[in-house]
């Protein structure tokens, strides 16, 4: 057998093991999982978004949970206004950021069993919500299902650097534990220039 030949059996054996048993497997099993949706996560921040999640937790009757949404009075109103069972309604506030939307919650999702999410924003901010969402919860063994609300005329489109910071972000945290950004601007206070 050639040398190189080794070398790929060698990576591929790591990955098997990665991907069945080690640090990979919650990977496989978001991946992988034929579980229907069993909560709706609502990323705070728009109106518009609590509203379809609102409307997506009547429709589904699936326990909804909004992260860093409108103030709690509002919130509140907006729940006896729809007629929903506020006990099948969670309201966080522990949440500074899209990061920290999933960081805060994906524990205590997991805990609670969940294995399916449906996640509901702006579109024009999913694909990044997507790319931290996947890397947290999925780290979780939790999947996510992306449902975009429509946010015309007011979209503004992400930067690929945005989605890409945040991206790493979320990996160093899946590896470490940790958040980089608390680091990053005692290293760099002035932020990174754009090109």
């Amino acid at each position: 057998m050639a040398p190189g030949w080794r070398s790929s059996l060698v990576i591929l054996a790591a990955l098997a093991w990665a991907s069945t048993t080690g640090p990979l497997k919650p990977f496989r099993q978001a991946l992988t999982t034929v579980e229907p949706p069993q909560r709706i996560l609502v990323l705070g921040g728009d109106l518009d978004r609590e509203r379809v999640g609102l409307r997506l937790a009547q429709q589904l009757e699936l326990p909804l949970v909004v992260s860093g949404g409108s103030n709690p009075e509002y919130a509140q109103w907006l729940l006896r206004d729809a007629g929903i069972d506020q006990r099948r309604v969670v309201l966080d506030y522990r949440a500074k950021d899209t990061f920290t939307n999933f960081t805060s919650l994906v524990d205590d999702l997991k805990r609670e069993g969940v294995k399916h999410v449906y996640l509901v924003t702006s579109e024009d901010h999913l694909p990044r919500a997507m790319t931290v969402g996947r890397l947290v919860a999925g780290s979780r063994g939790i999947r996510l299902t992306g449902v975009p609300v429509a946010c015309q005329p007011s979209c503004r489109k992400e930067t690929l650097g945005k989605r890409l910071g945040d991206g790493m972000r979320a990996l160093t945290w899946v590896i470490t534990g940790r958040d980089l950004k608390p680091w990053a601007l005692r290293n760099w206070p002035q932020g990174f220039p754009t090109p």
